[in-house]
């Protein structure tokens, strides 16, 4: 591989986040071109049944045994990214550049394509198809997390061109890092930190209120609970909890997997009938890769729970928020739970 071809990790000394730098720099007018384009029409999409030979080597599908060529001989797959930030071949490289610490950029970036169809959302094929992209998220976490290289394993969807979407078949993404990333630190921290003070969870404690007070849950199944968090940051942010203690995504059971397909369709069907052409991304935090670190991770079991966040892209974050990190919330969780609920 050449040089020119890695992209670097560079490590914020005042912060300690992890920043990825790539190997080759967009020109000013390059950006004003993809601030421009216009959105991917049906005919010319590369995810559609049909044009697999069009994409890279899949990694992972889920076939379609009934299916044909133009209505998709699958029902999910798996593709490495078109222009991956993170790659699989190579090694970390750590050193050092006068004060600062940088890496290469080894990981994985991964397209999952959730429907063969460009226009139809999985939560719009039924719930067996939420079923199987939830199974195949389990199946590239569970796989990834082998390589001893990889500390952190985040899934997320960009729904939306606002949300940071680059195409308009559905797709999620999943990237892995050889870093924790700051974001996801600083909730691993918090958990530590408030289990070593009262000896619970916090995010089971969290369930709890939300539970006994009601007024910013959205619904309550039988494995799951989706509330408007109290100090949301944004109008219409949802978690979804799983309510059995639990760090791990991948240790979800068969059941359990079941019945978050079912609550995660529910949710995502709430906000697009209540707020149409809603541009939103959620994501899954579990626990790091405890792998490399058995022993820096020996409370990770009992301080932290995993969770998936939603973040509705309704109010643009203003220069107030991003220098102080104090957010203003227009609709409050439970006005905005009111309104969920009664969608």
């Amino acid at each position: 591989m050449k040089k020119t071809d890695i992209n670097e990790l560079r490590k914020d000394p005042l912060l300690g986040r992890w920043i990825a730098v790539l190997s080759e720099s967009l020109s000013p007018s390059q950006y004003n071109q993809a601030h421009h384009e216009e959105e991917p029409q049906e005919e010319s999409c590369l995810l559609c049944a049909g044009r697999e030979a069009e994409t890279p080597k899949e990694i992972m599908v889920v076939p379609n045994p009934a299916g044909t060529e133009a209505s998709g001989q699958w029902w999910t797959r798996v593709i490495p990214n078109f222009t991956p930030v993170f790659k699989v071949e190579g090694d970390l490289g750590r050193r050092g550049e006068g004060m600062y610490d940088k890496m290469n950029s080894i990981g994985a970036s991964e397209i999952i394509i959730e429907s063969p169809h460009h226009s139809v959302e999985p939560e719009d094929m039924g719930l067996d198809q939420m079923i199987r992209l939830i199974h195949t998220y389990r199946d590239r976490m569970t796989d990834l997390e082998k390589d001893e290289r990889l500390r952190y394993t985040l899934i997320y969807k960009n729904h939306g061109r606002s949300a940071g979407a680059l195409f308009s078949h559905p797709v999620s993404s999943l990237v892995a890092t050889p870093v924790i990333p700051k974001r996801v630190k600083e909730e691993l921290d918090g958990a530590k930190q408030y289990f070593t003070y009262k000896e619970r969870c916090l995010f089971c404690d969290v369930m709890r209120e939300e539970l006994r007070v009601e007024s910013r849950v959205i619904i309550e199944t039988r494995y799951y609970m989706a509330f408007c968090p109290y100090a949301s940051k944004f109008p219409f942010e949802i978690w979804i909890l799983p309510k059995k203690h639990s760090c791990i995504f991948q240790e979800t059971g068969a059941d359990e997997l079941e019945d978050l397909a079912l609550i995660l369709s529910t949710v995502l069907k709430k906000l697009r009938n209540l707020l149409p052409s809603l541009s939103y991304n959620y994501f899954i935090h579990s626990a790091p890769n405890r792998v490399p670190r058995k022993d820096h991770w020996h409370t990770l079991g009992e301080d932290y729970h995993w969770h998936i966040e939603i973040m509705p892209r309704l109010v643009n974050t203003s220069g107030f928020e991003w220098g102080s990190g104090f957010y203003i919330l227009p609709t409050s969780p439970e006005d905005a739970a009111k309104y969920l609920r009664e969608v």
